[in-house]
């Protein structure tokens, strides 16, 4: 069973930082797809950002781009989110998620095709 967790959320001020972390237990490789998405109340869970197995090719959404940088460290069965230049609409709880090795970019892009997924950890971005 693969366990995801979080770490890395809290208080910012609008302008600043967070790294967010993602560590994954109970992997079998690296040949996965990672993504981070977030939601806030009354909301669908949004896609953020997700990651192919090597790390060659990453996906934005058009409101982090620019400023959200997503990597991985398979040694370490680890993924980060480094979020720069935050704003107050960057408010949610993010998830991180894992999927199987996608074979088409739009399942990036989709939550139900994620198998794995984190209990999430806050982010507050205060303005």
């Amino acid at each position: 069973q693969v366990q995801l967790v979080e770490s890395g959320g809290g208080l910012v001020q609008a302008g600043g930082s967070l790294r967010l972390s993602c560590a994954a237990s109970g992997c079998t490789g690296s040949s996965y797809a990672m993504g981070w998405f977030r939601q806030t109340p009354g909301k669908e869970r949004e896609f953020v950002a997700a990651i192919n197995w090597s790390g060659s090719m990453t996906r934005y959404a058009d409101s982090v781009k620019g400023r959200f940088t997503i990597s991985r460290d398979n040694a370490k069965n680890t993924v980060y989110l480094q979020m720069n230049s935050l704003k107050p609409e960057d408010t949610a709880v993010y998830y991180c998620a894992q999927g199987p090795l996608f074979t088409s970019r739009s399942e990036y892009y989709t939550p139900n095709k994620y198998n794995y997924w984190g209990q999430g950890t806050p982010v507050t971005v205060s303005s």
